[in-house]
């Protein structure tokens, strides 16, 4: 059966249902918890009389349930530290950055400093929202967390976690491998990769060994070896917990690692929907317009294919360009020895410490870098739109494309 997915959270849900005065036990409200009331957040501030009141969302309630409370009454010691930590900081920024803090005669706030907490409130549940959705989703056991001091930008409308290739109608990214290795203890004589003609990509410690341009085959379902078998990393997913970030250089999202990595480590996987290079010059032509980059082709033996991670895709979508990058990309092949469509995957290509922004090259193409000196090769539709370059590396080109 066909069936629409709600898009609308519980919270929400279960305001119409206060407003209507109905139960619904799927999303908390019974007949004992019509009326219970828990601060979602705060909304205002006054004094009067000499002791202070806020304004308070009850979570669950429609905003026109919102009351003024004393201090006294309110058990939510971090919801007001937030709130007053959001009003320093709408205040501080006519300072110059320098915090400014309410005289004890200011009896209620302005309506721009009570827009501002309230939006940040929002923004703040809503982030929580998609980090809970982010991990819910991922397939691997590293956390991913969000984070944004900059400006009030909540989640992405339109973007959906996806933790493998989606493929486009008529594109079958699973070749229907029925073989696989037979070692004991890989890597063997008759190893994937050597039978693919090609040497393990890895070393001892689980580190990437090969040259950029090389691909990587690791074992797969078929394989008579177990997971703890050293020549299955990628397929893993990545072991770091990461951090999506809002940049304060007009960069939009960026991902930052919360742990240190070593060099040649993998980091993660770009994935997102598989298109035919048709439609993928068709969809370029719309991301140029936008100042947007997301697709990726799978040029390793031919350019039928291309990833679209805009929609569709990972922590990768939000990893940003640099001239400079620490990630670097190479070819894998698990499950689908097709080479007209590998896996990409990001390894490290030093040591990255933690809280250090993730990059990688969007020109890069295996092991060749195109510079700026390659733009007369561009057909005239891309030489048309250039994408001014924000990574601020000391050998910057200047441009994206």
């Amino acid at each position: 059966a066909w069936y629409v997915p709600c898009l609308a959270s519980h919270e929400t849900l279960q305001e119409l249902c206060r407003k209507e005065n109905l139960t619904c036990k799927s999303i908390g409200i019974t007949n004992r918890s019509l009326k219970s009331y828990e601060v979602e957040y705060l909304c205002d501030y006054k004094v009067e009389e000499g002791k202070a009141y806020y304004l308070v969302k009850w979570k669950g309630w429609p905003e026109s349930s919102n009351t003024w409370e004393p201090r006294k009454h309110l058990n939510c010691p971090l919801l007001i530290q937030n709130f007053l930590r959001d009003k320093n900081e709408y205040l501080s920024r006519g300072r110059g950055g320098k915090a400014m803090k309410l005289r004890n005669h200011v009896k209620t706030l302005k309506p721009a400093i009570a827009d501002y907490v309230v939006k940040k409130a929002k923004q703040r549940i809503a982030l929580q929202r998609w980090t809970e959705e982010l991990n819910r989703k991922k397939n691997h056991k590293a956390m991913i967390l969000v984070e944004n001091t900059v400006d009030l930008e909540g989640p992405p409308l339109d973007f959906y976690y996806i933790n493998e290739y989606k493929p486009a109608p008529g594109i079958n990214v699973l070749n229907g491998i029925t073989t696989g290795c037979e070692c004991a203890d890989c890597p063997a004589e008759k190893c994937c990769p050597k039978e693919a003609g090609f040497i393990l990509a890895y070393n001892k410690r689980k580190k990437l060994k090969i040259q950029p341009g090389l691909p990587i085959y690791e074992c797969n379902s078929y394989c008579r070896c177990g997971p703890d078998c050293p020549n299955r990393i990628v397929q893993k997913g990545t072991p770091y917990s990461l951090c999506i970030f809002r940049t304060n250089n007009g960069r939009g999202w960026g991902v930052k690692t919360l742990q240190k990595i070593k060099t040649n480590s993998f980091v993660m996987e770009y994935v997102g929907e598989v298109i035919t290079s048709e439609e993928a010059e068709r969809r370029g032509q719309f991301y140029d317009n936008q100042g947007n980059t997301y697709l990726f082709d799978l040029d390793y033996d031919s350019d039928e294919f291309t990833v679209d991670a805009a929609r569709y895709g990972n922590v990768s979508h939000f990893v940003n360009h640099s001239c400079d990058p620490n990630l670097q990309v190479f070819n894998v092949f698990i499950d689908n020895l097709d080479l007209r469509l590998p896996r990409i995957a990001l390894f490290s290509t030093r040591t990255i410490k933690a809280g250090e922004e993730l990059t990688f090259d969007y020109q890069m193409k295996g092991s060749i870098d195109l510079t700026s000196d390659s733009a007369e090769d561009l057909s005239p539709s891309k030489k048309s739109i250039r994408t001014v370059c924000k990574c601020g590396a000391m050998c910057c080109r200047g441009y994206l494309n």
